[in-house]
């Protein structure tokens, strides 16, 4: 009994001691230290990555600064002359929040200075628009981003050449102009933006090429000469061709909700109105389109009038206008042309001659300095005209397709009256003062309206244009017309026209007077060589008129963003002939898709024109096939629909005649199938009415 005691005892001393051990060990703290030996092959961008992207960078919170070289080194009894021009330079652009001027131990300047803007988008405005402004002749600025040090410190000190790139087929992207019978093709966005189409437009009857669910977000567009169509996502831009319509580029631009072209087709511009990215703000992005380069970025506001930036007709150069400047750049460098912008107080607005490299560009009143139309020539910068102009409330510049002529509507005024910071105008006029482009000093003409101005438009070949003027219910459309070394004439007056908007026919001549403000929708087709009206028809709140690019059709439209019911378009031949009604739920565009101008000189074009009637007979021959081809067609339809209703009803006959024992079963042996026709069993019988008796006494 001892030794089983003592053993006992043994083994429960043995456990105490275990779990002292234990708890002892749970009281040291634990050891993580590394062997001797180990060694760490892991890097802490492998292990920490996406936390070190995000720490934070010197030049964070410094985006709103610049540095601006060149400042002239002055002793310090000059000191505060200087930095009083440099801030009325630099607060133009926006609110100077600090400024810091280096100097020697002497007290002079270093010849540079920092300027901090209140915001980032200040900053760069900044640097865009005076880079290289010259303050004298021995001082021109040099102005950078302070965030750009890090981007020239990671410039490799031995250059690289870039890789390659593969080459990738385009495709023919002008396959619709070889299509035999010259048809053309449209676009239509149909189920509130979901449905996107592509049609061509044959005959009898529109033939689908494409269609496709969700292939834009917002709208689409044609590129100028048709070459491309766009849509757009609100991740970026995208450009389709060919003859299935395959993507050939794409443009990442968050939001984006503006688009525009340049005429030739080389670059395409893109706007954001709000900016959400990182790094340099820039809302508009300018990109090449073979390449899909970003070549030049600006930020904005949105107080100005789209497009932002204008192109010359042969995309050298394009322009874009600031208070009191006008900045033209030149591509492919995408640099400010001569490094200089024009300083223009009180500019308003400016557009490219459609055929020249020139700039007309007008400048309000200013006290006692009247408003100003001015012509300048690109890239010499000389001024070949210029009007001056009084009692200015507005203006507006039409070009004349070709370039021969330029009309600014003047709207002018009796009295002003101003009113805190409203400015009142009574007693409206109008004149259209017209430029004569290819005149020796390009004379000016004047034509004055007393009467309100509701549309102008020039005709796209010719040397006419027509205005609508007036007020309800004495609403009239004058054709005028411009001729070489005379004055514009009062050609025809179309008095109490119900109508608000113009649409000349792409070969001119023809013209579509319409009402699309009201829900009448009444359309004019007038022939301008007479001044006939060939047809009044009307599309029921209608809201968008289309002339096809030659001229034959034109396309009325009733958008779904207009009203809700009936929406769809209408095709109508140039004359006002009905050819076509198309009705869909919730449409919304249609386009056509441009043309490029034909390779044809004018002399050669003339020529066609002139010797028509030889072609006329092929042509004409063509339609007579198609059309036979059309009744055919139309006869071996409908004998296919007579064919299947005598099938259906011999089948339905022997199915009676299967049925007639049952029914004679049914009926006690009387044959009822043929009492209707049974002549001899009818009785007749004759009712008579008395509906009214009448007396007159004639004396």
């Amino acid at each position: 009994m001892a030794k089983k005691k003592d053993a006992e005892k043994a083994t429960q001393n043995d456990e105490n001691s275990k779990q002292e051990k234990s708890e002892n060990a749970e009281d040291e703290e634990p050891n993580f230290s590394d062997p001797e030996d180990y060694v760490d092959n892991i890097s802490d961008e492998d292990l920490l990555g996406d936390i070190l992207k995000t720490r934070p960078q010197e030049t964070d919170g410094v985006e709103s600064v610049i540095v601006v070289d060149g400042i002239p080194q002055i002793t310090p009894d000059r000191f505060d002359k200087l930095r009083n021009v440099v801030s009325k330079i630099f607060s133009k652009v926006g609110e100077i929040v600090n400024e810091c001027y280096p100097k020697t131990p002497e007290g002079n300047t270093k010849g540079y200075v920092f300027i901090e803007y209140a915001n980032a988008a200040h900053a760069a405005e900044a640097v865009t628009l005076l880079n290289n402004h010259k303050l004298d002749r021995q001082h021109t600025f040099t102005v950078n981003l302070f965030t750009d040090f890090k981007k020239y410190e990671e410039i490799p000190d031995e250059w690289e050449p870039p890789a390659p790139q593969p080459y990738t087929d385009m495709g023919n992207l002008h396959y619709y102009l070889l299509e035999p019978d010259s048809y053309d093709q449209f676009s239509t966005v149909c189920n509130r933006g979901s449905t996107v189409q592509i049609w061509l437009n044959s005959a009898p009857e529109p033939q689908k090429l494409v269609e496709k669910e969700r292939w834009t977000e917002t709208f689409v567009k044609w590129s100028p000469l048709g070459t491309y169509f766009t849509t757009i996502h609100g991740a970026g831009v995208a450009l389709w061709g060919g003859p299935d319509f395959t993507r050939k580029m794409r443009f990442a631009h968050q939001g984006v909700q503006f688009i525009d072209f340049s005429p030739s087709e080389k670059y395409v511009v893109t706007y954001s109105p709000t900016y959400e990215g990182q790094g340099e703000p820039k809302n508009l992005i300018i990109w090449d389109i073979r390449t899909g380069q970003e070549k030049r970025s600006f930020f904005l506001n949105s107080q100005m009038m789209w497009p932002f930036i204008r192109w010359s007709h042969d995309d050298k150069y394009f322009a874009r206008s600031d208070e009191d400047m006008l900045s033209v750049y030149e591509t492919p460098s995408f640099g400010l042309l001569n490094k200089k912008s024009f300083k223009i107080p009180g500019i308003r607005d400016f557009s490219w001659s459609p055929v020249d490299n020139i700039l007309a560009y007008w400048m309000a009143e200013d006290k006692d300095v009247p408003a100003r139309v001015t012509l300048i020539e690109i890239p010499s910068r000389n001024e070949i005209r210029s009007k001056n102009l009084f009692n200015v409330a507005d203006c507006r510049m039409h070009w004349q397709k070709s370039g021969d002529y330029l009309c600014v509507k003047v709207d002018r005024y009796s009295k002003i009256r101003k009113d805190k910071n409203e400015i009142k105008y009574s007693g409206m006029y109008f004149n259209f003062e017209i430029f004569h482009m290819q005149e020796k000093q390009i004379p000016v003409d004047s034509v004055e309206v007393k009467e309100s101005i509701h549309a102008f438009a020039w005709e796209p070949v010719g040397s006419k244009f027509a205005i609508i003027h007036g007020d309800q219910p004495n609403i009239c459309v004058s054709f005028y017309g411009v001729k070489t070394g005379q004055t514009p004439a009062l050609l025809k007056k179309l008095e109490k026209k119900c109508c608000n908007h113009l649409f000349w026919s792409p070969t001119g001549q023809y013209i579509v007077l319409a009402d699309l403000r009201s829900s009448s929708g009444v359309l004019e087709f007038v022939d301008t060589n007479d001044f006939n009206v060939m047809t009044q028809q009307e599309h029921f709140q209608a809201s968008d008129v289309e002339w096809d690019p030659t001229g034959r059709y034109v396309v009325t439209v009733c958008s779904f963003w207009k009203a809700k019911v009936d929406t769809g378009y209408s095709v109508w031949s140039f004359q006002g002939k009905i050819l076509r009604r198309f009705n869909s739920g919730a449409f919304c565009q249609l386009l056509w898709r441009p043309r490029p101008p034909s390779l044809l000189s004018a002399k050669e074009q003339k020529e066609i024109k002139k010797n028509l009637k030889k072609y006329s007979a092929q042509f004409e021959s063509k339609d007579r096939m198609r059309s036979s081809r059309a009744s055919k067609e139309l006869v071996e339809k409908r004998r296919k629909l007579f064919e299947e209703f005598n099938a259906y009803r011999e089948k339905c006959r022997e199915k009676w005649l299967e049925q007639k024992p049952r029914r004679l079963q049914l009926r006690n042996n009387v044959d009822t199938d043929e009492i209707e026709n049974d002549t001899k069993n009818v009785d007749e019988e004759v009712i008579e009415f008395f509906i009214k008796e009448e007396q007159t006494i004639i004396d």
